[in-house]
């Protein structure tokens, strides 16, 4: 069970990576070990206590589970040391920068995610990595046909 965040490395320029545990309920580590995870508007943040949790992160109810009460989209605590928690804020300190989780997976039987210092792309950045990879793939076809 691996969970990508495919748009994280479109949307943003990516620098350093983490990984974290995370706290989930039982029913969540299920719907989770199943891959039913959306990553896709999530994001964690450092709050003033020091700690970081994980927002937006849609994990889909469990099937078998009481679901009166559950809410999907609930913030999650994210398990770092302490070092890491500071350095994280030192590095992105005044300087527009956000953590965005990469992925999700099950690792020794726990379940982790990995995170990413990322400053969001503007849109003629997008554009030119859409022109960019055309060009590659149409180099790529050019070079197959003359082999």
């Amino acid at each position: 069970m691996k969970i990508f965040n495919k748009k994280a490395r479109f949307n943003y320029e990516l620098t350093e990576s983490i990984e974290a545990g995370i706290v989930l309920t039982g029913a969540e580590v299920k719907s989770a070990k199943e891959g039913k995870v959306s990553l896709n508007d999530s994001f964690a943040r450092v709050d003033e206590n020091g700690e970081a949790w994980l927002l937006n992160c849609h994990i889909h109810p469990y099937q078998f589970a009481d679901n009166s009460r559950y809410e999907p989209t609930r913030s999650r605590k994210l398990l770092l040391k302490r070092k890491e928690i500071l350095s994280l804020q030192k590095k992105m300190e005044g300087r527009n920068l956000t953590l965005v989780p990469l992925a999700m997976y099950l690792e020794k039987g726990k379940i982790k995610v990995e995170l990413a210092i990322g400053r969001g792309k503007k849109q003629w950045d997008k554009r030119a990595a859409i022109k960019k990879r055309e060009s590659d793939r149409e180099k790529q076809r050019l070079l197959r046909q003359k082999i």
